[in-house]
This record gives C-alpha cells, structure tokens and sequence, in this order.
C-alpha cells in the first residue's frame, strides 16, 4: 500500500443528503494506511452543511479548505472562510461546537484530519442531544443519541421496591 494519495484522484465516494445537510465524503484513511487519524475529503453544496453544529469531548478535527467559500460556526462566533483557511476543532464543551456552512455560489471543498479514539461523547447544542460512541469507526460497539433533558438518577429503576 502506497502511503500517499493526490486527492483529484479519489473516486470512492459516499452522497448524502437530508434537507439543509449534503456532501459527497471520499475516505481517504484506509487507503493510504493510516492507523490513529481520520483522513478524508469533503465536498459541500452551495446552502448545505455537512453535519449540525456540534463539538467533540474527546476527538481532535482539523479543517483545510481547498475550494469555495462559507462560513465557520464556532462557539458563539461566526467565521468566514476561504482556500487555504485551516481550522482547529479541539476536544472541549460548547464553547468549540463548530459547523462548516457552504454560504458561498460554488462546492465548498476540504480536507478533514481528526483523531480516531475509539471513544467519543458529542454534543449537539441547536438541538440539545448528545451522542456517546464506542467502537473503531465504521464497526461502533454502541451509538445512543438523547436529549441532554432525558436524564435520570443514576439509581433510576435500580432499586428494590
């Protein structure tokens, strides 16, 4: 396996879309070896994002735009970007909640790097969900996604009646 790939070569790809969200995702990872990052390109329709706004409490990702225009949601702040922009999404609370948003007239296209803990807990704060994740990505053990207001008490349906 070449540890090397020119992303204008890529041809595996993956298209979705769902209201205000669509990208076509080319993997990158796997085909070049990479064992303990995430490697893979995105490309985003004019008016659409890729995912809601949300942060990462354990995960690390970095954005690189090659093509297009839009606008960085991060935290409380809102940011325009551009080729060659690079984007630092560190593990934290809210306060790193980030969001690409295609705001521009052409695809907005970029590279995503990001650690690959087996583990994650995101929030999702428009939306007040959180999503806990175990498991290699693509083969997760367990995905549960619920709303920050479904909490119980620890001993909730624990104890002896």
């Amino acid at each position: 396996m070449k540890p090397l790939i020119n992303l204008n070569e890529l041809s595996e790809s993956f298209h979705d879309e769902r209201g205000k969200y669509a990208d076509t995702y080319y993997p990158i990872s796997e085909k070049i070896g990479a064992k303990r990052l995430g490697y893979s390109l995105s490309e985003v329709p004019p008016g659409k994002r890729v995912c809601p706004f949300h942060n990462h409490r354990i995960n690390e990702e970095m954005f690189l735009i090659l093509a297009g225009t839009g606008t960085l949601r991060f935290g409380a702040e809102e940011y325009q970007v551009k080729p060659m922009d690079i984007i630092a999404c560190p593990p934290g609370g809210r306060d790193v909640a980030h969001q690409l948003i295609n705001t521009g007239t052409e695809t907005l296209r970029y590279l995503c790097l990001s650690t690959n803990d087996p583990f994650d807990i995101c929030e999702y704060p428009d939306s007040d969900k959180i999503l806990a994740m175990t498991g290699e990505q693509g083969n997760r053990t367990l995905r549960h996604i619920s709303r920050a207001g479904d909490a119980v008490d620890y001993y909730d349906g624990e104890m002896d009646d």
